[in-house]
């Protein structure tokens, strides 16, 4: 059995093209999330060198460096978080992020930046921005509702963040049709 971990999956279609993608190539996939894949087989070099080549024809990464392993599970954890966690964003990502990982969050901080070039603190920013772009397109949640399930101590704060990094205010984003929502494996 072998765990592999796969930079740039972060929905369940990344999920679903790396599976199939896995098992055209032979192996038996066991278990698959966001990041992770564990196949049945014991990997042999030619394996790692099929199986990196068709994640990259398909736009993700096998990560084979410990530092960027770790990187990526904050991602994951991050990601995981804002966009698919059904709970309020009241938590601390912090806090979550020392819990999952089982490090401390300094080390993890540290590292993120040294790898990213941009800090968690503002990765979480980017992505909640993505989210908020996504509620507001949908038109069912009132930016206080919004404000309320990502975490954030108030409307007037979200806002600001919002027109900071979007140049606009969510009613002027919400009557723009041409602005388009980033994928989140490119968010920087």
């Amino acid at each position: 059995m072998t765990k592999l971990n796969i930079k740039n999956m972060v929905c369940n279609r990344c999920i679903k093209v790396v599976k199939e993608e896995l098992e055209k190539l032979g192996f038996t996939v066991t278990e698959i999330e966001l990041g992770d894949v564990e196949v049945k087989e014991n990997l042999i070099a030619e394996d790692y060198d099929k199986i990196r080549e068709v994640m990259n024809e398909n736009g993700f990464e096998l990560i084979e460096d410990s530092k960027k392993k770790i990187v990526e599970e904050i991602k994951k954890v991050i990601i995981n978080k804002i966009h698919y966690s059904d709970e309020p964003g009241e938590e601390n990502i912090s806090s979550l992020l020392e819990e999952k990982l089982n490090k401390d969050y300094a080390s993890l901080s540290k590292l993120f930046s040294s790898i990213e070039n941009i800090t968690i603190e503002h990765f979480v920013i980017l992505q909640k921005i993505e989210k908020v772009k996504e509620l507001l397109r949908y038109g069912e949640l009132t930016l206080s509702e919004i404000a309320y399930k990502l975490g954030y101590k108030s409307v007037n704060h979200l806002s600001s963040q919002f027109k900071k990094h979007t140049g606009l205010t969510a009613t002027e984003f919400k009557s723009t049709t041409s602005l388009k929502r980033k994928p989140l494996d490119s968010i920087k």
